[in-house]
């Protein structure tokens, strides 16, 4: 006669029996209350960050055509560019950045004088000058639409609200 279960399978069967029946290895589903956030230790709700850029204007787009236009003899593809920019959005130094416009709090365009279409963006909240600890609050960067040699920045302050914030931009061309 065929033996159909081993012993070995047989012992597994009987202990997943056994818990089962014990109630381990079940999980139970538990209620709780939510605590407020002062009490769990994580942040409470943040305002809704404005989403979207600003519209390019016709005169914007112009101007950074003509930046496109004269690239540094400096320019090595695969380079690095960056601007420094204050929090009245102010170009205050930079490596082929031509200009910086703000447009709202915490709203940003940087235009570089060459295509940026396949670069790569890091920004990061910086003060202007070379002394001091910047404000605290965060950064994102994103391409500028429509604009090739553009880079959006949006600066919040550490509640998530808009805010203007001095910034480090660095964009990697390949």
């Amino acid at each position: 006669m065929a033996r159909f279960i081993s012993g070995r399978a047989a012992a597994v069967a009987f202990g997943v029996l056994a818990l089962t029946l014990t109630g381990g290895g079940i999980a139970v589903a538990q209620t709780t209350t939510a605590k407020p956030a002062a009490q769990s230790g994580q942040p409470g709700a943040r305002p809704a960050a404005r989403v979207g850029q600003p519209t390019v204007t016709p005169a914007e787009a112009a101007r950074a055509k003509a930046a496109l236009r004269d690239v540094s003899p400096s320019f090595v593809a695969g380079s690095t560019s960056f601007a420094v920019v204050s929090s009245a959005g102010v170009l205050l130094r930079g490596h082929d950045a031509v200009s910086a416009t703000r447009y709202g709090p915490g709203q940003y365009q940087v235009i570089f004088n060459h295509s940026l279409v396949r670069g790569a963006y890091v920004a990061n909240i910086g003060d202007a000058a070379n002394c001091c600890i910047p404000p605290a609050g965060e950064v994102s960067v994103a391409p500028r639409l429509g604009t090739p040699n553009g880079v959006f920045v949006q600066t919040v302050d550490s509640t998530g609200a808009p805010s203007d914030r001095p910034f480090h931009l660095a964009v990697f061309t390949p």
